[in-house]
C-alpha cells in the first residue's frame, strides 16, 4: 500500500510541474530593452523622461528607468615635457548610463520611439529580447 502512494505522490508533482513549464511558455512576453548614454545626467534624465512619456502615450508597460553605473575615465597628462616633468594634470570623463525595459511593445510604440529626436550627445541602444 505505501508503493501505490509514494507512486501517486510523484505523478502528481510532475503533472504540476508540466503545467508550470507550458504556462511560463505559453506567456512568453518580449521585451524591447534601451540603453541611454551620455555625458552630462542633465541631458540624460531630460531624453530619458521624453522616452517614457512617449511610450506611455501608447499605453506600453515601463519598467525603469534604473541608473546604471557611470562609467568614469581618468587621464593624466604630463605638464611640462623636460624641467617640470613631476607636474602633471588629470582629466576625467564620466559616462552616465540608464537602462529602461518596454514589456510587451506593439507597433505604435516602436515606432513613435524610431521618431523620437532627441539631443545631440545622447547615444541609444535598443534590444529585443
Amino acid at each position: 500500500m505505501t508503493e501505490k502512494t509514494v507512486t501517486k505522490k510523484n505523478t502528481k508533482t510532475a503533472s504540476k510541474t508540466k503545467t508550470a513549464k507550458t504556462a511560463i511558455k505559453g506567456d512568453a512576453a518580449s521585451i524591447l530593452r534601451i540603453r541611454v548614454r551620455a555625458y552630462d545626467s542633465k541631458i540624460l534624465d531630460a531624453s530619458v523622461k521624453q522616452i517614457i512619456e512617449t511610450a506611455l502615450r501608447h499605453d506600453a508597460k515601463i519598467v525603469g528607468p534604473v541608473p546604471l553605473p557611470t562609467d568614469i575615465k581618468k587621464y593624466t597628462v604630463n605638464r611640462a615635457s623636460f624641467v617640470y616633468k613631476n607636474a602633471r594634470e588629470q582629466f576625467e570623463m564620466r559616462i552616465h548610463r540608464r537602462l529602461i525595459d518596454i514589456i510587451n511593445p506593439n507597433a505604435k510604440v516602436i515606432e513613435a520611439l524610431t521618431n523620437i529626436s532627441l539631443p545631440s550627445g545622447v547615444n541609444i541602444d535598443v534590444k529585443m529580447i
